[in-house]
């Protein structure tokens, strides 16, 4: 174990020490002036010169300590002491931990849920925290946590489900090597499915080959949830929240939304439509150039389900399975409504559904600086007591009385 300073130039008060130094030096006893009548007449004669000496050496031994006490204080000490290396286990939720643990075998780790605060698991409590709130940190965000907290070469083993929810769009890097386990997810806590929205209902303007028209059904499913769930149902003559008509009818200007089921080149006037400020979403077998490089704003449990890129003003999206159920078993969710609503109602967000294994962590930071623990309150005790000893010394019945 070390000591350090975080402010060295503190240690500069203690150029104080010479205060007591020069008071008990310079200190004199009382002398008080007795004349004598038989020795009046004897002439003065020179006094030997006296030795210069420190008196009460505790009471002055007692001053020192505490202006250097004080001087140590200010300069800000903490230790550096034995990081407690013990390994750790990181259990993300959806993965039954009691069944695990029998299993890893790794008695003598300690076992942390990944929620905030890393409540630790024990026997006693193996059963998941309760859901956290909508504004708790990802899953990627506490793993980063727990790496920063880690004193450097702390052995950390992550047990995750197949499917991991709550991770960022990148894969994580982490400053230490983890050990990435992905178990069964038995025991897994029911997804509660998203609440539909009844303000950002979308309408959508569907243009389709003949091909294509097995698929429209779907399309139309979306559409009567979506009247169920709109606020005006009660209308007498509610708005159709999907309009369809074969690919030759010209696009409506007032519409925002496109949905274009149609293989093969994408026409002019619907990129120019595009770009004037509308969302489409291509079918998968649509050529569209723009969509080389785009970015996966859909993804369901094993794949991409959609991409999306701007054009001028307007984004272009794209369908990467064509809309069966045998290629997007999605379309028999009951949530498939509402994901597709969020597609064109809500911005293009983060992705936090992915396979486990594509999101082990790498390595590459640096560690993280040990972090020390600070000394001040057990030295502010010390200042304390050597302040009223050396007051019990100084007024005390044991000071030695001056002559």
């Amino acid at each position: 174990m070390t000591v350090s300073l975080l402010l060295p130039i503190g240690l500069s008060a203690l150029a104080a020490l010479l205060l007591p130094l020069l008071v008990h030096l310079a200190r004199r006893s009382e002398q008080r002036l007795v004349v004598f009548a038989a020795l009046r007449w004897l002439q003065a004669k020179a006094q030997p010169q006296r030795k210069h000496r420190f008196d009460e050496i505790l009471l002055l031994v007692l001053r020192l300590l505490l202006l250097a006490a004080l001087a140590l204080l200010l300069a800000g000490p903490v230790l550096f002491g034995r990081p407690d290396r013990t390994a750790r286990v990181l259990v993300a939720p959806g993965v039954d931990a009691a069944a695990v643990r029998d299993r890893i075998g790794a008695d003598d780790a300690r076992w942390h849920w990944a929620a905030p605060g890393f409540p630790v698991i024990d026997e006693d409590h193996t059963r998941a925290p309760d859901r956290p709130p909508a504004d708790a940190p990802s899953f990627s965000s506490l793993l980063r946590e727990m790496d920063a907290t880690l004193p450097a070469g702390t052995p950390l083993t992550v047990l995750v489900p197949p499917v991991l929810v709550g991770a960022d769009a990148e894969r994580p890097r982490l400053s230490r090597r983890v050990e990435w386990r992905i178990v069964s997810a038995d025991g897994r806590a029911a997804i509660e499915p998203p609440v539909p929205s009844t303000t950002a209902i979308p309408t959508l303007m569907v243009r389709h080959a003949p091909e294509r028209a097995d698929s429209l059904r779907y399309l139309r499913a979306a559409g009567a949830a979506w009247l169920v769930a709109r606020e005006d149902k009660a209308a007498a003559n509610p708005v159709a929240p999907v309009t369809i008509a074969p690919a030759s009818t010209p696009l409506d200007p007032d519409q925002p939304h496109l949905v274009w089921l149609v293989p093969g080149p994408l026409p002019n006037a619907v990129r120019e439509w595009i770009a004037a400020g509308g969302e489409a979403l291509l079918d998968a077998d649509t050529v569209a150039p723009e969509l080389a490089e785009a970015a996966v704003v859909w993804r369901g449990p094993d794949s991409p389900l959609a991409r999306a890129a701007r054009l001028g003003r307007g984004r272009i999206m794209q369908l990467q399975h064509e809309l069966r159920p045998a290629a997007m078993p999605v379309l028999l969710e009951p949530d498939f409504p509402i994901q597709l609503q969020r597609l064109f109602t809500e911005p293009p967000p983060a992705p936090t559904r992915v396979e486990a294994a594509a999101h082990a962590p790498r390595m590459g930071l640096a560690a993280y600086p040990e972090t020390p623990r600070p000394l001040a309150p057990w030295l502010a005790v010390l200042v304390a007591l050597l302040f009223l000893l050396e007051r019990w010394v100084a007024n005390g019945p044991r000071r030695r009385p001056a002559a």
